[in-house]
């Protein structure tokens, strides 16, 4: 093939004679792109219909060079200068939108007299469209780059001559060969390296939710990377020359070819639907990718889910492969005669240079429950450093042996076990086990949920990843940082009878996605297998199925109940029963909160589930039979701030004037430090204009939020007013508790967060600029100011679901209860709390929570008359405002 030169070979779908008569007889930049876009039409109705991709790139490289021949031609040429292809199009490989990388080597002597044909040829290939990118240079310049430039070395080794004189290109490839620039192990040393600074940008991970499909760990650089170094170290044109040689297993040749095929398909889409040269699977485009491809939403899940996860688990393949290969290579290239030592473990395993291999080819028939030996092996000693190739091969080679009676065999159950007892290297290993695909293959539970997605913004892992992220963090939690990041889990995790316990229920508590129905009750059920089948005591086995069970109990408590209020935490004290099970669910949460989006764990966050902790701690050492009274709680409260405002010259008549007929919820929900605070400054008014406090924040973990205080009279509406004014100064409202007295004073307590999630802290400038906002817009009465819409990020905007009300009357609290699930949106609260004053409802309380991108908020309100809201259609009609206004707000933006 090599010997017919590209533009004289047959394309059926480009007429070249056609081609060479409208150049004759049209102007030439409208002929070229004529062709271009005809081209392009026809391969993306090819791809569409289903055609080989293989074909397609290939043809659209060969359709390219005809082009570029064409164009060469346009202008005269001396001697001695050529046109090279390098990179992928070297390769002859070109997608819709790829760049289209030359390089014009030339003789030093030829250089002057051609230089203006040069300029006019790399201007032509602009204006007919072309994405080029392009080097002139001699051979000498080139080589003198790529002696310290690793890309230009690589590109040179796929090059190939389009037009003009090959013999340049054949000194290049002689100056270029490894004995004069990059020797073996110098190239396969800074490929690998650059492989690691690679993945380590994408966090060395397969499963980012948008993935790039070209440099992320397993895209198409993980394959090229390997094309390059054993082209490289065996001195080979293309790797088919490797099929059959013993180097490539035939699997592994297998998933080369199938693995390139399958995400070159999709990189090929990818450019169609973006229109550009897109290397991210954004999700603008990843469900018209999957409805491109032909997956349709039904029982298995969405569309974009289904072609998600055959997405990530063919990267997961291709990087498990790209580890044995490069292994090798490493064994081969870097260690080849420089064996120190080799270190007998026992007699299926040893050290050689601090890598685990099995002594024999046939360790793994000879004794299957080695395939879970050796991870053991290695989380028992963190020296090892890793796998050696031949090793990984026979694990791969023999994970067939893995099935039901492996599962069950006692040895092997307490092998698994066993790994569950080494904190300090379980993850490594678990990761290690589920490339190598031993855990998905062990627990086959695990393997259905490997590459699952949850297409949302919450959820910024697949769930196999999530899960060992939960791991991970409830690993973390022993390390001396955790003791100030996360210091009641750290304080928890010391005193926990057996780590082990915790780790299943890591394991387990999401295992059940993705199969319809309640997946923490499925996920309970494979959880009591899992415990009856390694031995663990019913007891145990009771406490991880209880915490798989109940896994979002607490965090579902601490956003969206009143933590505050008694009877919540009794009712969630009674559920939990005792220390040892709210300890395990603390560290299960925590844990889970922080694996599932790292940007929902604040210290707002830690703040309330922290609270939910210490109050059910104090309530299960009380007794749960021993309730505590409102009442007793009540006057414990006053009389401490009584105490405490009395050092600050306040008599227990002046302060009990002051409360007057304040209800009994403010100083029920309010600790008596704050009611001191605000106590203090009322007696200190001398207006009656509103007043407005901020608490200074000297401590991120104790303070949660920064606490703003509005104290007004004769003011309705002093939620609206706060939701505006905070929200135009890109502050969010964690939390809110409002109260009201009989004689007209409105008394609203806010917590707020700035826009990275954090406490205000102590900035005199910005708490003085909070105030008279707030201000400001309290004076404007009931016109209040347009919250100015920012603009809705671009994830947000894909995602965004309709909003979903509910509206139930609270019997207790006499009062209607409503509940606002929605896509979050600036100024969110501040729309729904002119909505209540269009409807003249009085809004009692707020509880607040933004999960990533979904808000799920709580209203507690009541109609004019301080009573639930009775007339159906004013409910209905209310809802509808809501959904309605809302859902326009992300139109607009």
């Amino acid at each position: 093939m090599e010997e017919v030169p590209y533009f004289e070979r047959p394309l059926f779908f480009f007429d070249q004679s056609r081609f060479r008569r409208a150049l004759a007889e049209k102007p030439i930049i409208g002929v070229f792109k004529d062709a271009i876009n005809a081209a392009s039409t026809q391969a993306n109705r090819r791809f569409i219909e289903g055609e080989d991709i293989r074909s397609l790139v290939y043809e659209r490289a060969l359709f390219i060079d005809c082009i570029l021949h064409y164009a060469w031609h346009q202008f005269r040429w001396p001697a001695h200068i050529s046109l090279e292809a390098v990179g992928g199009y070297g390769r002859g490989e070109l997608h819709p939108c790829s760049d289209i990388d030359l390089l014009i080597l030339h003789h030093p002597e030829v250089f002057e007299s051609c230089k203006g044909n040069i300029e006019k040829f790399l201007t032509l290939l602009w204006d007919i469209g072309l994405e080029i990118g392009s080097s002139v240079r001699t051979v000498k310049q080139t080589i003198d780059i790529a002696r310290t430039d690793i890309t230009v070395a690589t590109n040179i080794m796929e090059s190939r001559t389009l037009v003009g004189d090959s013999s340049l290109r054949h000194e290049l490839m002689k100056e270029a060969a490894p004995d004069k620039i990059w020797s073996i192990e110098e190239f396969f040393s800074a490929k690998y390296q650059e492989q690691l600074d690679r993945h380590k940008k994408y966090n060395d991970t397969e499963y980012n939710l948008e993935p790039n499909i070209k440099n992320a760990p397993g895209g198409l650089r993980d394959i090229q990377t390997i094309n390059w170094v054993t082209k490289r170290y065996f001195g080979v044109r293309t790797i088919k020359q490797l099929e059959g040689k013993g180097f490539f297993t035939d699997e592994e040749f297998s998933l080369i070819n199938s693995g390139e095929e399958y995400l070159w398909r999709v990189r090929y889409a990818l450019h169609m639907v973006a229109k550009r040269p897109e290397e991210r699977l954004l999700f603008d485009y990843q469900r018209e990718i999957a409805k491109l491809f032909g997956y349709s939403d039904n029982h298995e899940g969405l569309a974009v889910e289904q072609f998600m996860h055959k997405y990530y688990r063919t990267v997961l393949a291709l990087r498990e492969l790209n580890d044995v290969v490069l292994q090798f290579l490493s064994e081969a290239i870097l260690q080849k005669g420089k064996t120190k030592s080799v270190v007998s473990i026992n007699e299926r395993f040893q050290l050689r240079d601090n890598f685990i291999e099995a002594t024999h080819t046939y360790v793994f028939e000879e004794n299957p429950s080695a395939l879970l030996e050796m991870f053991v092996l290695m989380a028992q000693n963190p020296q090892i450093q890793g796998v050696r190739a031949s090793t990984i091969r026979w694990i791969r080679e023999s994970r067939y042996l893995i099935d039901d009676n492996f599962r069950s065999n006692p040895k092997n159950t307490q092998l698994f076990i066993k790994l569950l007892q080494h904190p300090a290297g379980l993850v490594e290993q678990l990761k290690r086990m589920s490339r190598y695909g031993i855990l998905g293959l062990y627990l086959p539970e695990f393997g259905q949920v490997t590459g699952q997605m949850q297409h949302d913004l919450f959820h910024i892992y697949t769930v196999d990843a999530h899960t060992l992220k939960v791991v991970q963090n409830m690993c973390n939690f022993l390390l001396p940082s955790a003791k100030e990041d996360f210091p009641v889990a750290a304080t928890i995790m010391t005193r926990l009878p057996k780590l082990e316990l915790l780790y299943i229920a890591g394991l387990y508590h999401d295992i059940g996605k993705g199969r319809g129905g309640d997946h923490s009750t499925l996920g309970a059920v494979d959880a009591e297998e899992f415990c009856t089948r390694h031995g663990i005591s019913p007891r145990e086995t009771r406490l991880i199925c209880w915490l798989v069970e109940k896994h979002l109990l607490m965090s579902q408590v601490s956003q969206k109940q009143d933590i505050s209020d008694p009877d919540v935490i009794h009712k969630f004290a009674l559920t939990v029963g005792d220390q040892l099970h709210l300890d395990y669910l603390y560290c299960l949460t925590v844990a889970d909160i922080n694996g599932t989006n790292k940007e929902l764990w604040n210290t707002w966050r830690a703040s309330l589930m922290r609270n939910l902790y210490l109050d059910t701690r104090r309530a299960l050492r009380r007794g749960l039979e021993n309730t505590v009274d409102k009442h007793d709680l009540i006057e414990e409260t006053q009389q401490a701030a009584i105490r405490k405002l009395a050092r600050k010259g306040l008599s227990k008549e002046q302060v009990v004037a002051l409360w007057g007929d304040m209800d009994e919820d403010y100083f029920l929900r309010e600790n008596f430090t704050d009611i001191a605070w605000h106590t203090e400054a009322i007696a200190a008014r001398t207006d009656d204009k509103p007043l407005i406090l901020i608490k200074k924040t000297t401590s991120k973990e104790l303070a949660g939020a920064t606490q703003i205080f509005v104290y007004s009279k004769n003011q309705k509406n002093v939620f609206v007013a706060a939701a505006t004014a905070l929200s135009l100064l890109n502050l969010s409202i964690q939390d809110a508790k409002i109260y009201s007295s009989k004689s007209g004073y409105t008394i609203d307590t806010f917590f707020v967060l700035n826009e990275n999630g954090e406490p205000l802290g102590n900035n005199q400038t910005l708490l003085k600029k909070i105030q008279q906002a707030l201000l400001e817009e309290l004076s404007l009465v009931d016109n209040y100011r347009d919250v100015i819409g920012r603009r809705t990020p671009r994830r947000l905007k894909y995602f965004a679901s309709p909003t979903r009300t509910s509206l139930s009357t609270d019997t207790i609290r006499n009062c209607s209860v409503l509940e606002v699930i929605s896509p979050d949106r600036p100024g969110l609260l501040a729309c729904i709390g002119r909505i209540f004053m269009d409807y003249d409802i009085q809004l009692l309380n707020a509880k607040i929570a933004t999960l990533g991108e979904r808000v799920e908020d709580i209203f507690f309100i009541a109609d004019n008359d301080g009573k639930p809201l009775g007339d159906v259609t004013v409910c209905e009609q209310l809802q509808q405002e809501i959904r309605e206004q809302l859902d326009k707000r992300v139109d607009k933006h």
